[in-house]
């Protein structure tokens, strides 16, 4: 029964995760020993990804300027639209900051982690997919407040934090894994197992720590029932434009199975780790809590949306 509900056992996995969140969030003294164990699961999961990907499939994966540069348009072109549609429906129904939400989450870049874990669970490029969250995620801190300060007209600073923190934990261990790569990788591709089990933890503990940051600022207090129902159906909406329409490009653009699935989940996934500290830059603490909303609940619904549709599409089958 659960296995039919549940097509990867991961996504119990993310419920239990939400709930405890949820019940037991991570507070006070505990918030930067939490933040700093989800900061090392990633580099970790980089490290072994520069370890195991040959050198010759990273530069194939540079030098595929259609899908590298099918995700820049999809992930800052076509969601930055949708999310204005976003806004615009939600307007009338929910508070400004709320609706504005939405439009926040469509120019942001894809996520670090889990964009390469499903991918590479779905059978994607995933030398490409590391190359796509690498170039998108750095990309994005310009990108994003720019596209948010044309789009809603608040032009603010960019600040260079941003960019350092994921050159440190993106790009840096993956060099470092490509450096040692001779040494390490037999061992690594014996134990292929780790590196599922990193991208899973890795997912995990983001999404407690984040959603745990949301319920201490009382996210659950903050909406009624009416309200968190329209987001939730907006957020279902995008969604559904988001993958449908990143899977459609993808086939438009004349690309290969893998790289369609490392352009599925590169387009159409948002990072709630740049949408955090960049909501905490663009807006005061009262209005900030608020905008995150719709990115929160997009982040938790896509992570486990991708895994459903991963093994479905390593399968390959219709989705």
């Amino acid at each position: 029964m659960l296995a039919r509900i549940f097509p990867d056992r991961f996504v119990p996995i993310l419920l239990a995760t939400i709930l405890i969140a949820s019940l037991l969030p991570v507070r006070g003294a505990a918030v930067p020993v939490a933040e700093a164990l989800s900061t090392a699961a990633i580099v970790l999961l980089f490290f072994l990804n520069g370890v195991r990907l040959p050198r010759d499939e990273v530069l194939h994966g540079i030098r595929n300027w259609k899908l590298q540069g099918g995700a820049f348009l999809f992930c800052f072109g076509a969601m930055a639209l949708f999310g204005v549609g976003a806004q615009l429906a939600a307007t009338p129904f929910l508070p400004a900051a709320l609706a504005l939400g939405f439009l926040f989450l469509g120019i942001l870049p894809s996520t670090v982690q889990s964009a390469t874990a499903a991918s590479g669970l779905a059978g994607g490029n995933v030398a490409a997919s590391v190359v796509a969250a690498a170039l998108l995620n750095l990309a994005g801190v310009i990108a994003s407040p720019l596209l948010f300060a044309a789009l809603a007209g608040s032009a603010e600073a960019i600040h260079g934090e941003a960019a350092l923190r994921i050159v440190a934990i993106l790009l840096l261990p993956f060099i470092a894994g490509q450096f040692v790569q001779k040494w390490l990788r037999p061992w690594v591709l014996a134990h292929r197992g780790l590196a599922t089990l990193m991208d899973r933890t890795a997912i995990a503990v983001a999404v407690y720590v984040a959603f745990s940051a949301a319920v201490v600022a009382g996210i659950w207090q903050l909406l009624d029932g009416r309200e968190i129902g329209i987001v939730f159906a907006l957020v279902a909406a995008l969604l559904a434009l988001a993958f449908g329409g990143a899977w459609l490009f993808g086939r438009l653009l004349g690309l290969a199975r893998p790289d369609r699935v490392t352009l599925l989940f590169s387009g159409a996934q948002k990072s709630i780790a740049v949408g955090a500290p960049l909501a905490a830059t663009l807006f005061a603490p009262a209005i900030a809590g608020m905008v995150l909303v719709p990115i929160l609940v997009y982040h938790m619904a896509q992570l486990i949306l991708s895994a459903w549709i991963a093994p479905a599409l390593k399968r390959g089958e219709k989705v």
